[in-house]
């Protein structure tokens, strides 16, 4: 088990020395290939959003609060690698039973607890290697955008 903790701490510290220029310090579970902050403050931009506070990257996605033309403050979550912007408040173009659907016919097994908030789907499920973890879903096609060990 000390082995096991040892080799996670040294992993941990290399990843994040890996993103220090790139990302902010609150980072958890990043792809290697994500968006880097700038990046995603530009992918905001281009939706039409004027200003943008609090980015950070939590929960295996970007999170923010913007402010587009209508002046109301909303919140954002940004697909870490696409750069796609979910919004709180819009609906899914899927329903539960689809979402539970298409993510056991992509492999996940014993899918519960599957809940839409904040513009995401999340569920528990078991995943193709047997692990228990808690998913975040694309709203509009059941794709995972992230994946975390329970």
């Amino acid at each position: 088990m000390r082995k096991h903790i040892i080799s996670f701490t040294i992993g941990a510290l290399l990843a994040g020395a890996a993103f220090a220029d790139t990302t902010p310090s609150n980072t958890t579970l990043m792809p290697e290939n994500a968006l880097t902050q700038q990046q995603v403050e530009s992918s905001i931009a281009a939706a039409g959003f004027k200003q943008v506070k609090e980015l950070k990257f939590k929960d295996g996605v970007w999170k923010a609060d913007a402010r587009g033309g209508d002046k109301k403050w909303v919140d954002l979550y940004v697909h870490p690698v696409t750069g796609k912007i979910f919004q709180e408040g819009k609906p899914s173009k899927l329903n539960k039973q689809e979402i539970e659907a298409k993510l056991t016919a992509t492999g996940y097994q014993k899918v519960h607890e599957t809940k839409f908030k904040h513009g995401l789907w999340t569920a528990d499920a078991t995943n193709a290697n047997g692990k228990e973890v808690d998913l975040v879903v694309d709203p509009d096609d059941a794709s995972v955008i992230a994946e975390e060990m329970e």
